[in-house]
């Protein structure tokens, strides 16, 4: 059985229940909201925001929302990420906690000045 990839972060997210669309469709605006230049995209099956390079991806699962910034974009919010199951580049905030939309929006800020620090460079 194959299943569809979705071509469009509006697809992606109406692909789940309406709980969960809910809180995707905030993390989406908190996103936009922090970084209104980036563009939208799919990218490896998941919503991902690009502004000078990738900024952030997020994605739905059973139990939790996982957030990739990459592993600075984690590093840099080591302690205020600490109580979430996280991974190298990954942290996972569960389904049934309220979700950390201010953190988020602190971790695309750095995201978007860490590229175009990048870019400043080259």
């Amino acid at each position: 059985m194959e299943t569809k990839k979705p071509k469009t972060i509006n697809e992606y997210i109406g692909g789940f229940p309406n709980d969960v669309q809910e809180l995707l469709e905030r993390i989406r605006a908190t996103i936009q909201e922090a970084a209104p230049d980036a563009k939208e995209k799919i990218s490896y099956s998941m919503p991902a925001f690009e502004q000078n390079g990738i900024v952030v991806y997020f994605a739905a699962y059973k139990n939790h929302i996982g957030l990739y910034a990459l592993p600075t974009g984690h590093e840099a919010f080591k302690e205020e990420l600490s109580s979430y199951k996280s991974g190298k580049g990954s942290v996972q905030f569960p389904l049934n906690l309220p979700m950390p939309y201010e953190l988020i929006s602190k971790i695309v800020k750095f995201r978007v000045q860490e590229n175009l620090e990048k870019i400043k460079k080259k």
